[in-house]
């Protein structure tokens, strides 16, 4: 593929973009003004009060929020749905790390995801230290709940993203054209409390993730977040190969770094996306200070909502950007 120039302009969108997508997502793309990539789910609808929305106070601490609010699927649609967005979610399994199952599990997201199919885009997250049975789970809900994507949390879960250990895991979401999220960097996880909360930030570099974009060349890869403090490794991955994305979650934008912000304009122009980290940052808030933001006009849109479409496949099979490589 072609190198992108400085001046290069974005793709055009057309409404053909966004027809015949996946029959458990009914996005109306071209009703929404964005599409928010990173939201959690923390309460269930199904389970006990004491099951759920446990240990975020120390995040809640970090992002100056207090007692961070939880959400179920349904009222996280309703919240997306009252601004005129969509919103990709999950839960995250770390049971490596806590030996408890994830509190609402990924079944349940997937199905009231359906049936709020308008704005909510379910997402899977399976522990690669659960082997084969997190394999089985992994084509379950992909062939069986319609999920769109994987995320993965390196730092909860305790793995290299280059580990063997989760190629298996790989070749399920590659083979079902899926999306792989990666948290990468540090941001609220474990801050501030005792050891970190045991969480390390190491497997969180986000270069290790070129590993796998070359071992799995077909597979669409996330980098979540503003990679602190491996900034120039995110971007460098980001440009060098076609298929791996990045999200701006978990940061509100007045402290995006100035070369995040020069690439976002530029180089990777098509390949950054608005995500919040909801509800550690409200999308109110991320696009307050996202206004202020010295990001081109004809760019905002892509960051904002076209390109996740064009990635989420929402009109069809996710394709690398025109020029990346």
């Amino acid at each position: 593929m072609g190198r992108i120039s400085r001046g290069s302009p974005p793709r055009e969108i057309r409404s053909s973009d966004y027809q015949d997508g996946d029959a458990t997502v009914s996005v109306d793309v071209t009703s929404i003004t964005a599409i928010d990539v990173h939201t959690h789910v923390h309460r269930s609808v199904r389970a006990a009060p004491e099951q759920t929305a446990r240990g975020n106070e120390a995040m809640g601490a970090y992002f100056g929020i207090g007692s961070m609010p939880h959400y179920t699927v349904p009222e996280l649609a309703d919240y997306y749905r009252q601004r005129n967005m969509a919103c990709v979610t999950f839960t995250i399994d770390n049971i490596t790390a806590t030996g408890e199952e994830p509190v609402p599990d990924n079944i349940e997201i997937a199905e009231l995801a359906a049936e709020h199919a308008d704005v909510i885009i379910p997402f899977a997250s399976v522990d690669p230290a659960r082997g084969a049975a997190g394999v089985r789970l992994a084509r379950r809900l992909a062939d069986d709940f319609g999920v769109r994507g994987f995320k993965f949390h390196p730092s909860t879960q305790g793995f290299y993203p280059n580990d063997r250990m989760a190629y298996p895991l790989y070749e399920v979401i590659a083979s079902r054209g899926l999306v792989a999220l990666f948290h990468t960097g540090q941001t609220g996880a474990g801050a501030g409390t005792r050891g970190g909360g045991g969480i390390r930030l190491k497997y969180a570099n986000p270069l290790y993730l070129d590993d796998v974009a070359v071992d799995f060349p077909d597979l669409d890869i996330i980098l979540a977040h503003p990679s602190f403090p491996w900034q120039d490794e995110a971007l460098s991955v980001a440009t060098h190969k076609p298929r791996v994305y990045i999200d701006l979650s978990g940061w509100s934008p007045k402290y995006f770094p100035p070369l995040l912000v020069r690439y976002a304009n530029t180089l990777l122009r098509e390949k950054v996306m608005f995500g919040s980290d909801f509800p550690a940052i409200t999308p109110d808030r991320w696009i307050k200070d996202f206004e202020n933001l010295e990001i081109k006009p004809e760019v905002r849109p892509l960051i904002m909502k076209e390109n996740a479409a064009r990635l989420l496949g929402l009109g069809g099979p996710a394709q690398a950007p025109a020029g990346s490589g």
